[in-house]
This record gives structure tokens, sequence and C-alpha cells, in this order.
């Protein structure tokens, strides 16, 4: 039987004596103490921020760069009636913020005319195309959404039309910044913002309690944003601790009680009711069809959506939105197919994958997600466009895009992105040279085991898992990236049933001592070929609580499993358990 992850085991972990008595007063068990120590949350003030009632946890919008600057030619703007064009990126990041700001702007008294690029025709970033538009409508000042720190060439074409631009923004900073009037984005290096983690949606948002703070009932209406912010920061995969954090849990909340009639014509779209949402919810079901608007269909729909005020015009968006879904389904489950041949073609995988074809520009970026999810290799995957290629980069998390981009920006016409995902355009000629020179980068830490990795928080014996510990864990969320779900270790346990399951699942039922806990192995099909009754295993995977007619039960959903005994560190931590326990208890 062989593991299909690289499993890591947590390591004992000491506390500080303040530590454990603010642990201790907030009511936290000594098993939950230990990981959040282990994920380094380990002082009082980590504690105290991360259990912090809902509400609390944001900062003072005024600390993030330009904020003044942006204010003050906004506050210009209102006087002067001047119209202000809204440009958004065309993923759900840019496409919420661009929805926050536009609630945040009107309702200021201003005339803003929303613009979302064609992602075929402009692609990332601010636009000859928009700078344009905004000269035919009038408008004296550009706002960009989740965009604009590297749009160099289009700001200056923008001031020379005697157009102001404020940049608003989250992405890598380049080493020449542009000629905008404010560059409002927490990377900045001077930057005294103190969480430089916001996605561009959070930036929005910020920004949003910036504009309406001394407004009657403003600050109520800016909160009443957090469920744009948390879509686009969840889409966006941005750590969700921190501010993220603290915006996910109001955010969260506002979806689960009184959703807006666009959420709420998604989640009905995808069979959720509202009240079940979670950050979960949001990455599989919302921002896909987010997504797919701007991947094959019209993106400014999804902008739409987002801000339509009734349900019929919701329910309307909502269903053109799912068509574009499911062609976007179908387009990259074929273009899946045509790049894993492309892979085999090319005689191997290498240190990365970078392959390119006349695939549709909007499912790049998802053929590379899958590529690289799959084959455990950072994934370039390019669309063949006439004279230029357009490619989409996703890590596997052995290598920071963003930088590797940058060591080769020679190449590009453009480019821009973070550690786990890029962008870039280049002339075809220089394809080959870009992927020479990327695969050297992605190889220069030499080989490696290419599983992927399961970081595990607890590896306790089986009779230590119950509904107790569950609710424990339970108080991580909201979890996402930087705050993942908790995975356990559940070590000697015993295999009673093997059953396959519609949709290439595998379900198990697992003995403890002297009752049973059902398993589910999603997408895991050979365990059922594998693992026979009597088996004694060690397994990994997250606790559930599943109700069925009217009865709850736990659950472990299963990520991987191994004869009891076969990994070392396992019968290690198990003969030291008590000791460890002691340690943080």
């Amino acid at each position: 039987m062989e593991t299909r992850y690289r499993w890591v085991f947590p390591s004992p972990v000491n506390v500080a004596a303040s530590f454990r008595s603010s642990a201790e007063r907030l009511g936290l068990s000594a098993r939950l103490m230990g990981v959040l120590a282990a994920r380094g949350l380990d002082t009082s003030a980590d504690l105290e921020s991360f259990f912090a009632p809902t509400g609390s946890g944001l900062h003072d919008p005024r600390l993030l760069p330009d904020a003044e600057p942006f204010l003050d030619r906004i506050s210009r703007a209102r006087d002067a009636g001047e119209r202000i064009l809204l440009f958004g990126d065309f993923d759900a990041d840019g496409l919420t913020g661009l929805a926050i700001l536009a609630i945040a702007l009107r309702h200021l008294g201003l005339t803003v005319e929303l613009y979302v690029p064609s992602r075929v025709e402009e692609g990332h970033g601010l636009s000859l195309g928009a700078v344009a538009a905004a000269v035919a409508s009038g408008a004296r000042v550009i706002v960009t959404v989740d965009c604009g720190t590297t749009s160099v060439a289009e700001i200056g074409a923008a001031r020379d039309a005697g157009i102001d631009v404020l940049v608003t923004d989250h992405h890598r900073i380049p080493p020449e910044l542009p000629p905008a009037l404010a560059l409002v984005n927490p990377q900045r290096r001077e930057s005294v913002y103190p969480d430089s983690r916001l996605a561009g949606s959070g930036v929005a948002f910020k920004l949003a309690q910036l504009l309406l703070e001394s407004q009657p009932g403003g600050a109520e209406i800016a909160l009443g944003l957090a469920d744009l912010a948390t879509i686009g920061t969840v889409a966006d995969v941005a750590p969700i601790l921190g501010e993220n954090r603290a915006i996910a849990r109001i955010g969260l909340e506002r979806i689960r009680r009184q959703p807006r009639p666009g959420i709420a014509a998604l989640l009905k779209r995808a069979g959720i009711d509202p009240a079940a949402a979670d950050l979960e919810t949001i990455s599989f079901a919302v921002a896909p069809r987010l997504n797919a608007a701007g991947r094959v269909g019209e993106a400014l729909d999804a902008a739409r959506l987002l801000l339509a005020d009734d349900e019929a015009e919701a329910t309307r968006l909502a269903d053109s939105l799912e068509a574009s879904n499911r062609s976007r389904r179908d387009l990259t489950k074929s273009a899946i197919e045509q790049a894993r041949a492309a892979v085999e073609a090319s005689g191997g995988e290498g240190s990365a994958i970078v392959i390119r074809g006349d695939w549709p520009v909007g499912i790049v970026g998802l053929v590379a997600s899958r590529l690289a999810e799959d084959l455990s290799l950072p994934a370039v995957v390019g669309a063949n466009l006439g004279s230029v290629v357009r490619a989409s980069c996703r890590s596997d998390g052995s290598l920071d895009l963003g930088a590797a981009l940058e060591a080769c920006a020679d190449l590009f016409t453009r480019f821009g992105g973070h550690a786990g995902a890029a962008g870039f355009e280049l002339p075809a000629d220089r394809w080959d040279a870009f992927r020479d020179r990327f695969e050297v980068l992605a190889g220069a830490g030499g080989p490696r085991d290419r599983r992927r990795v399961a970081r595990l928080d607890l590896a306790l014996p089986a009779a230590a898992i119950d509904y107790a510990l569950h609710r424990d864990l339970a108080t991580l969320a909201p979890c996402g990236p930087g705050n993942p779900d908790p995975i356990v270790a559940i070590l000697g346990i015993t295999v009673t049933r093997v059953r396959a399951a519609n949709g290439g699942h595998t379900q198990l039922t697992l003995r403890r001592v002297v009752d049973v806990v059902d398993g589910i192995a999603f997408d895991r099909p050979d365990l059922a070929e594998s693992v026979s009754e009597g088996d004694c295993l060690d397994v990994i995977g997250r606790l559930v609580s599943r109700r069925f007619g009217g009865l709850e039960s736990l659950q472990v959903e299963i990520r991987d499993v191994a004869p009891s005994g076969s990994h070392p560190e396992a019968a290690a931590i198990l003969a030291a358990l008590p000791v460890a326990l002691g340690a943080t208890a």
C-alpha cells in the first residue's frame, strides 16, 4: 500500500506560561492549544486576536499607502460632479472589489461607469481601451481595482489625457511605479499598514470604509460589504489570517443570514442553503461561477449580478453565469486532456510543466492549476494568440512564481502576480527562451519528493477521536489558506467494511475500540482495491459532522492511509503522546 501524500507529523511544542494562561482563560483544550502553537499562533496577542469577537480585528484604513490622496481626489470629484470610470479586473477578486467600490462611490452620489476588460482582447491590467473609454465618456478620474501597479504606460496615457488615476491593488511592486495620483497597495515597501495580506477586494473594502466613515450610517453600510470582500479573498487564495480572517467572519455571517440577491441566486444554482455556506462553498461553488463569466462569457455580467437589487434580475444573470460555467467545465475538461497529452509528447515533466496550445485564453489558468496539482510541479500553460502567447502560471508550493517571473522580466511585454499564481504575455518567438530559463529556476532546489505534502495537526490513537476533538478543531473556522482545515492522523484503527461508492469514492467503516466511525475517501477508488476488512491502518483526514435522517454522526474525510506503524514517526508519537500532551496542559 503506497501513500499518495508525504505525511509531515507535528513536532512537540513548548508554550510560554503567558500563552498557556491566555489559552486556559479562553477555555481552550490542551490539544487545541498545541495545534495553535504549532501553527505559529504562540503569543497571548495571537490568541486574543484569533478568538476576538466577530467585527473586531479590522485596521484603520487611513494607514494604507496613499489613502489620504485617494480620499482627497474622490472628495474633489464629488464636489465638482465629475464622472469616475471604475476599472475592475475580470476575475472574482477584481469583480467583487469593483462591486464594493461601485456601491460606496454611488452612495456618495458620484456617477460611476463600470469597465471590465476583455480577457482575450485586453488581458490583465489597465488597458488603453479603458483610457479611451474614459476620455469618450468625459470621466476625469479612473479608479482601478485589483490591478494597475504595473500599468506604467497606460496610466501615463491617462495622465497625458488629463485624467487622474487612482490605483487600488495588492500585487507585487515592480521596480518602476506608474505615474498614478494615488497607489493604494499594502505591498508598497514604505507601507506602515499592519497587514499586507489583503486581496484586491480586501483593499477595496478598506477604502469603502474610508469613503463612508463620515456618512450617516456609513460604517454599517461599509461592514455590509464584507460578504463581497470575503468572496474575493477566498477566490484569490489569500491567507485566512489576520484582517482577512476578520473580514471573512463578518462576510460569512452576512452570506448566511442575509445574502444579497446575486449571491443568493448563485447559491441556489449550486443547490446550497445560504445558512450552510462556508469558505469551501465560496471556493468551489461561488467563485468558479463568477470567474466563468470572464473566461467564456461577459465578465461585466458577473459585476451586474453582484450589484443586482432585485431577485428577478439576479435570477436572469445567475442563469447566464450558470451557462457560462457549464461551457467552462466542458472546455476545461477537453483542454486538460490535450495538455496531459502534450506533456507526455514532450518527453517528460522535468522540473516544471511549460506548454502552450490553441486553447481559449480564459481557461489556461484552470489547466495550469490542474497540472500543478496532479503532477506536483510548477505549471505554465500558454494560449497561442497569433504573434503572442498569453500564459497563466500556478505553483505547487515549491516555487515563488512572482519572483521567478521577475527573473524573466526582460522577455515579457507584460506580467504580474504573486507566489502562488501569476501570468504574462510575450512574443511567441521568445517562448523557448522563457521555457529554458523557467525550468532552470524551478529546478534550482534539486530533486525532491514530488508527493503532495499533508501537514498533520495532530496524531492520536483511534480511541481519542471523538466529538470533543471535533468541537475543538471546529473553533479554527473559518479555514482557508494560511489557516487550513485541521488534518488529524488516526493511528491504529481497524477496517471492518470496505465499499466502492459511486463517483470514484471509497467508503470505509473503521472500528475504534468498542464502536465504529464512518470514513469517506473522495476521488480515491484505489482504496477499494488496496484496503481489506481486518486491516489495521493509520488514517489521515478531516473530522466532520454529518446529519442524516435527523441523526448526527462523526465522520472522517479520508485523505490517505498507510499500514499502521509504517511511518516511524507514528510509533514515536504514540509512545511520547502522554508527555507531549502534558507539556501543553
